[in-house]
């Protein structure tokens, strides 16, 4: 592994540390990785060091190559001089993606407390948006007027491009209030973005990965902090892809087990997880799928019997269409039915 420290902005003392993994030779069919940027809290005010390095070290115990980024403070700056930190850092980040055998499109962002924000305002308004972003007790709300003149209230920034999130807090946080965290899942859930949650029953403001090499427990700590580590990594897993067990010179990951959004209602064209509402309200749709519709109407039963398969329809009109065929156990063929939907434009 080698350690590399680039000077992003020599005037605010922007700074950020690469820290790459070998590959192949002993790591076999390891032949890019995927990586995270770690985002330190400090309520724009400093960069914390707990939140850093052994973070950074986390994800590189799990196969990811790990940057931090020092980013403006308030000292030095204001808003959107820490955005533009990211956008750079980013930027710097993916021009050496094929020298560090990165992939340049599977950068997640880990954030905590206001570094949580900026890691939000990546994941929401940023250029150059993260593949995920796993947000750290996090300030999401009106909170950040608190501690950063004219920087945007993430949740209010949240829509269908969002990236898929995870967050994770305490309970009893009395810095940041859960309530951030709360809002900005309402918001992902309304615009239908894949995300993952985690509020522990109690807790103090700042724990990072939760180990006590990094904070005792001087106050109430729930055992189970320490886990969010581990979901973490998980969850980037779900919507990022694993490291491919194999051989495939093409492959580095697998494919992902989760899309970025619950249904692709969004999306610029029809597919089988589109919700039975959009499919069926579309004339083309229902006549390309005329075959399966035939099979439906002989294997679904109305919940009554003055229900209509059309009114069946509308009843589940919130279901994806794959779900409801795998539910029914009625057997299609998803990569045949895809690409003719995948030619109907989703109007």
């Amino acid at each position: 592994m080698k350690t590399i420290e680039v000077t992003l902005n020599e005037k605010r003392n922007v700074r950020l540390t690469a820290f790459i993994q070998d590959v192949g030779k002993e790591y076999r069919n390891i032949t890019k990785r995927p990586g995270v940027l770690v985002i330190p809290g400090g309520g724009y005010m400093f960069c914390s060091d707990r939140e850093a390095e052994p973070v950074a070290l986390a994800y590189l115990n799990a196969g990811y190559d790990a940057f931090i980024l020092r980013y403006t403070t308030n000292e030095v700056g204001s808003w959107p001089d820490p955005l533009q930190d990211y956008e750079d850092a980013m930027e710097y980040i993916i021009n050496h993606a094929d020298e560090w055998n990165l992939m340049a499109d599977k950068i997640a962002v880990a954030g905590f407390s206001a570094g949580g924000h900026l890691a939000g305002a990546a994941a929401t308004i940023a250029k150059h948006k993260p593949a995920a972003a796993i947000l750290g007790y996090a300030v999401l709300n009106e909170q950040v007027d608190e501690i950063a003149t004219n920087a945007p209230r993430i949740a209010e920034e949240v829509n269908y491009d969002t990236c898929p999130c995870f967050l994770f807090a305490a309970r009893t946080d009395n810095v940041v209030p859960i309530h951030n965290s709360i809002q900005m899942m309402d918001a992902l859930d309304k615009a239908g973005v894949t995300f993952e949650s985690h509020i522990y029953a109690y807790g103090p403001h700042g724990f990072s990965t939760g180990d006590e090499s990094i904070q005792t427990r001087e106050s109430a700590f729930c055992p189970r902090i320490p886990n969010w580590v581990k979901d973490s990594i998980g969850f980037l897993k779900d919507v990022m892809g694993d490291f491919y067990v194999g051989t495939a010179e093409d492959k580095v990951l697998t494919k992902p087990n989760c899309k970025a959004h619950i249904t692709d209602d969004g999306a610029a064209w029809l597919s089988l997880d589109c919700t039975i509402g959009r499919i069926f309200g579309n004339p083309a749709a229902k006549e390309a799928l005329a075959d399966t519709i035939k099979v439906m109407k002989e294997k679904i039963t109305p919940f009554r019997p003055d229900m209509t398969f059309e009114d069946m329809m509308t009843t589940l009109s919130k279901m994806k269409l794959l779900d409801l065929l795998q539910e029914r156990s009625i057997d299609v063929d998803e990569e045949k039915l895809n690409e003719v939907l995948g030619k109907i434009p989703n109007i």
